[in-house]
């Protein structure tokens, strides 16, 4: 559960959510692949990610930047790849990812992995961590969709891994609220490339 935020906060954060969101939902579909292209192709051309043995990721849904080309060549790639499992109290378990065909309809429209559940904690062994997002300020600050859910993820991520938060072009650079149980990635990737923040 999200801590408690000063109501002029709260409001902010509320009022750029409901602007980025409906920004998605204009987007044209015949948009989704190219983006969901570009962004893979920029992460896996980025060294931290070509230095990776384990890269934690996630299985976008909706109008978010699409992830399927992009899990589906580090799984080729023989790295192991780590989805989050969504738990009752918005936490996050973690198990392997091996293909389109180890995933499973979930609540919440999402699509999680169906193998051995590793633990929260299990995201910390990752050399690379990649989150959803709504936007993310030039200090890393990011903007999620209110559940707090990677925030506690990232609170287990060691300092100095790469963590990246994948987001449409506009999305990168905006100024974004935060509140003390916010934590900041160190980078964005969307269809211009990645940008290293912080």
């Amino acid at each position: 559960m999200a801590a408690s935020q000063p109501p002029a906060r709260s409001a902010a954060k509320t009022a750029l959510r409901d602007r980025l969101v409906t920004a998605r939902r204009r987007r044209p579909l015949s948009e989704r692949a190219e983006v969901a292209a570009a962004v893979a192709a920029h992460l896996l051309a980025a060294p931290e990610v070509r230095r990776a043995a384990t890269v934690a990721a996630y299985v976008a849904v909706g109008d978010e930047p699409g992830t399927a080309p992009l899990l589906d060549a580090l799984e080729a790639s023989g790295r192991r790849v780590l989805l989050p499992v969504l738990l009752p109290d918005d936490d996050l378990d973690w198990a392997a990812y091996a293909g389109p065909g180890s995933l499973a309809r979930a609540g919440r429209g999402l699509l999680e992995p169906v193998g051995r559940r590793l633990g929260p904690e299990a995201v910390a062994t990752a050399d690379v961590v990649l989150v959803p997002g709504l936007a993310v300020s030039p200090r890393g600050d990011r903007l999620g969709r209110g559940g707090g859910s990677y925030d506690r993820a990232l609170a287990r991520v060691p300092v100095g891994t790469f963590t990246c938060v994948l987001l449409h072009d506009e999305e990168v650079g905006l100024d974004v609220p935060v509140d003390a149980h916010d934590l900041p990635v160190t980078a964005a990737v969307s269809p211009a490339g990645v940008v290293r923040l912080r």
